[in-house]
Order: structure tokens, then C-alpha cells, then sequence
């Protein structure tokens, strides 16, 4: 199918009185249409601040962004409009990103009064095939954010999403704020969405069991850059870097009588403000040696499996 996003060696730094904050530093992947990657790492490892940066949320600090070809790291006002129609977002807290004065109905016809290509029965009709589309009763439509609870909350934020018909969304942990069932039901919900529309997603989480569910790739995070990426069957069968394999030792077995050993993480995590060229995981991982100071470099150790690590290069 071809990638409909391409990112390369791409930073996006804050200005802090200590220094330069390395949120994102130099990371490079694609997602081929139509396919999700997963992004995992602990919090403050960059993950969402990347996906802002790809949005235009943030204006990155080098580095470039390709969608569908076309180079879109610069553009203008009027080009940004263009590319929030393509690139759409679903927040983490569906409370929080949901005007609490705008009823449903408002909430999801706001990006096509803004469009202004519609006239008004056009949008009346769209809202409502929207609203069936994520499974929101009509009779909600004269409600507001507060009077429902969270999966309907995300539903809405989701409807937002598909209102201009975009072909890739950034998904910021859209269902960790929701209970355990509510969330299965928004996957599910997203996993049919991007079977009908096509559509392509940045799935960014913390947990690992979702992301296993949803993803076709995983790209892991630590500090600011990736430090692993393959297949998501390949990344759980087969964790090459010291980090991956602590994140997946701390996933909890359905099976009680079924032992994992539990890797725990010890010592510093090195600041993200000025770091030095060598791996940001080393002061944390029992493996490393001189050469951890030196820098790293992702390396494909099998097909579509890339880590940044010498010790898991030499294995």
C-alpha cells in the first residue's frame, strides 16, 4: 500500500533555565496506510510529545515530516488547515477535551461549521450518521459532556475525529481513563473504524496489553528516542533491548499459578536536559558496559526488527 507517513530524524527540544530539554532527539519511522503503530515507553519518555510534533501541535526543532509524499515539517496557515483535515487527534481525557457548554450534537458539527463546505441540513445529517457511526444514541444528542460517562465522553472525541473524514489519527491514550470494559468496547470500536474508513493510527500508551491487541507495529520510547521497533507478535516473542524486555516483564499473567520473572529497574534515570551522546537506559541496565557511552544506533537485526543496542546487535 505504500507509507502515508514518514518521519525522519526528527526533534523537538524546550528551552528550560538548565538547558535544552531533548523531548523528542532524532527519531525516524513510517506506518504504511491503513495500519496502526503502536508507541510504549514510561511516562515522559516522549511519546505523546512526538505525536504533537507530527500534528503540528508543536513546532518541531529539526527533522521532517512526510504525508503521502509531500514534505509538511514547514507550512503555512493555510496548508495547516489542509493538513488538520488529513491528521486528527483523540485525547486522552474525553472530560477535559470536550467544551463543556457545547452539547453533543455541537461538539461533533463544530469541524464542519469550520470547513464551511456543508449547508446547515448537510452537517444536521452528517452529525447524526457520525453519531450511529460510534454508537452514541440520537437521544443524546442534546447532551452534554458532564451528564455522561466516560466511554460515551470518548465516543464523542472519537465522532469529532472522523468529521472531515480524515485518513490518519493520533490516538493519545484515548482509553486509559476509561474502566476495563468501557475500553475493550473503544478498541473494538477503533479496530472496526479503521476496517471500514481505512484508516491509519499512532496508537501512544502505556499499556502494554493494549497496544499488543491494537497494534501491527511497536515502536518503544525511552528518553526521547526509540529504542526498539518490529511487528507486534515479533516485539512480544522476541525483546531484544534490556528496556523492552523490563517493560514486558512487569505485564501481569491471567494464569495464577503461572511465574514471570519480574526484571526491576534500578539506579538514576539520566536527565533529559543537555544528555550526554551514549545510551540514555545505561545508568539503569545490568548489561552495560564502556561502550554504552558511546552513541547508539538503530540497527535491523532481522526483518523490520530494529533496536539501539551493541549488547543486543551481538546476540
Amino acid at each position: 500500500m505504500g507509507n502515508i507517513l514518514e518521519v525522519r530524524n526528527l526533534k523537538k527540544y524546550f528551552n528550560t533555565p538548565k538547558g535544552q530539554l531533548h523531548a523528542v532527539d532524532g527519531v525516524s519511522f513510517a506506518i504504511e496506510k491503513g495500519k496502526t503503530l503502536g508507541i510504549v515507553g514510561e511516562s515522559g519518555c516522549g511519546k505523546s510529545t512526538l505525536g504533537r510534533t507530527i500534528l503540528h501541535l508543536l513546532d518541531s526543532t529539526d527533522g521532517q515530516i512526510f504525508f503521502e509524499g509531500k514534505d509538511i515539517t514547514r507550512v503555512n496557515k493555510k496548508e495547516l488547515v489542509k493538513i488538520r483535515e488529513e491528521m486528527q487527534i483523540i485525547f486522552q481525557d474525553p472530560f477535559a477535551s470536550l467544551n463543556p457548554r457545547m452539547s453533543v450534537r455541537q461538539i461533533i458539527m463544530e469541524p464542519l461549521i469550520i470547513q464551511g463546505v456543508m449547508t446547515k441540513a448537510e452537517m444536521e445529517q452528517e452529525t447524526d450518521q457520525l453519531m450511529e457511526t460510534v454508537g452514541l444514541a440520537r437521544r443524546l444528542s442534546g447532551a452534554y459532556p458532564h451528564e455522561l460517562d466516560g466511554g460515551r465522553r470518548q465516543r464523542i472525541g472519537i465522532a469529532r475525529a472522523l468529521a472531515l473524514n480524515p485518513k490518519f489519527i493520533l490516538c493519545d491514550e484515548p482509553v486509559s481513563a476509561l474502566d476495563v470494559s468501557i475500553q475493550a468496547q473503544i478498541l473494538n470500536l477503533m479496530l472496526d473504524l479503521q476496517e471500514e474508513r481505512g484508516l491509519t493510527y499512532i496508537f501512544v500508551t502505556h499499556d502494554l496489553s493494549v497496544v499488543k491487541y491494537i497494534s501491527d507495529e511497536i515502536m518503544v520510547m525511552y528518553l526521547g528516542q526509540m529504542v526498539e521497533k518490529a511487528p507486534a507478535d515479533e516485539l512480544f516473542d522476541n525483546p531484544l533491548h534490556p528496556y523492552t524486555k523490563a517493560l514486558l516483564s512487569a505485564i501481569p499473567l491471567p494464569d495464577v499459578h503461572a511465574k514471570r520473572k519480574r526484571i526491576l529497574l534500578e539506579g538514576e534515570i539520566t536527565s533529559p536536559i543537555n544528555p550526554k551522546p551514549g545510551c540514555r537506559f545505561a545508568a539503569r541496565c545490568i548489561y552495560a558496559t564502556q561502550e554504552c557511552a558511546e552513541p547508539q544506533h538503530i540497527v535491523e537485526i532481522s526483518k523490520n526488527h530494529y533496536v539501539s543496542c551493541h549488547i543486543a546487535e551481538s546476540h
